[in-house]
């Protein structure tokens, strides 16, 4: 992946972000996931009052990728409104293994601070069934 790709999965990645529903935190994420077909599915941060029922947008770009019919995770880029990087948790970072093993994972905020990893340094330890 270029330099030019990765800045345009950035991209989506924050215009996802405007779509968040955060009445709670007021913490908008969005997230980009590149499938195995080159196609990019976008989600974002969804919070319900009972706290538990939330899910990251990290998880919804990777379920909307299941859902067009993309089986492997290539790169995801995740953006947060902040001014230093914020990775995914450990939920997130578990459902992108499962369907990522050593995708790139990009993760980026409003100042110039960018993290680039793969899944395997996210989750070094990953539950995985081959």
């Amino acid at each position: 992946m270029g330099q030019e790709e990765v800045r345009a999965l950035v991209e989506a990645a924050k215009a996802a972000s405007q779509a968040a529903y955060a009445p709670y935190s007021r913490f908008r994420v969005g997230a980009a996931a590149l499938d195995e077909h080159g196609r990019v599915h976008v989600g974002c941060n969804v919070e319900n009052a009972s706290y538990g029922l939330s899910v990251c947008a990290e998880r919804n770009a990777v379920f909307a990728m299941v859902a067009a019919g993309g089986r492997r995770l290539v790169a995801m880029a995740v953006y947060t409104p902040t001014q230093e990087v914020t990775t995914p948790c450990g939920a997130c970072r578990q459902v992108m293994m499962e369907f990522g093993k050593g995708a790139r994972v990009v993760c980026a905020c409003d100042s110039t601070d960018v993290m680039d990893l793969d899944t395997k340094d996210l989750l070094p330890f990953a539950f995985v069934l081959d």
